[in-house]
């Protein structure tokens, strides 16, 4: 049975060519770190925190930038309720395909659960339709039951997106995820595609068809 992620899903969507380099040919092209490293921090420092371990020594080695990131989050009212795990692998089958994830942090108060998503950088366009939210979503409630809510925790601006969760919600987002898994494991790689600006961002660019 075929496995996805979000990442995947969010590729194939905007481009099957970089889906077939990076998912099916699994060629990997170098990223630079530094673009990722204060994330990096955050989510370590988050995870080492929920879990009840001294960062003492951690915070301490925070630039003035990251300590005040850092304190935006735990100052976050979503942060500061019942811990129920972090760095948190869930997955789940929708129709004949499993798809799954990683969560930040997954807390509780009385009878809703919450998933948390820190972003250091900017959150999804239009985050209620976004694979990671589907994806997380749809993973959780099939373990800890509907009522649940995704957050994500946008700490460059101190601000939180909440997306809530139904049974209609549950149905549509079952759908869209069955009708991109099928699109992925039907095409004919590699396929012809018109490039357009956002192709000479993308690593494969040297190599595209």
């Amino acid at each position: 049975m075929n496995s996805f992620s979000p990442n995947m899903l969010k590729t194939f969507e905007t481009c099957p060519q970089k889906y077939y380099y990076k998912y099916v040919q699994k060629i990997s092209v170098p990223q630079k770190t530094g673009l990722f490293e204060k994330g990096k921090k955050v989510h370590a420092l988050a995870n080492y925190y929920l879990r009840g371990d001294d960062i003492s020594k951690m915070e301490n080695a925070l630039n003035l930038e990251e300590k005040k990131i850092w304190e935006t989050l735990k100052q976050n009212e979503y942060f500061q309720k019942s811990y129920i795990n972090s760095e948190y692998n869930l997955s789940c089958s929708i129709g004949n395909y499993w798809i799954g994830g990683r969560l930040d942090a997954l807390m509780k108060d009385d009878n809703t659960y919450y998933i948390l998503d820190y972003k250091t950088g900017s959150i999804p366009k239009n985050p209620k339709y976004d694979y990671q939210t589907i994806t997380y979503l749809l993973c959780t409630s099939k373990m800890y039951g509907n009522n649940v809510k995704f957050i994500y925790i946008d700490l460059k601006n101190n601000q939180n997106s909440i997306i809530d969760f139904n049974i209609e919600k549950a149905q549509e987002y079952e759908k869209r995820i069955i009708d991109i898994c099928e699109k992925i494991t039907t095409i004919q790689f590699p396929e012809e595609i018109e490039h357009s600006k956002m192709c000479e961002f993308c690593e494969y660019k040297k190599i595209c068809i």
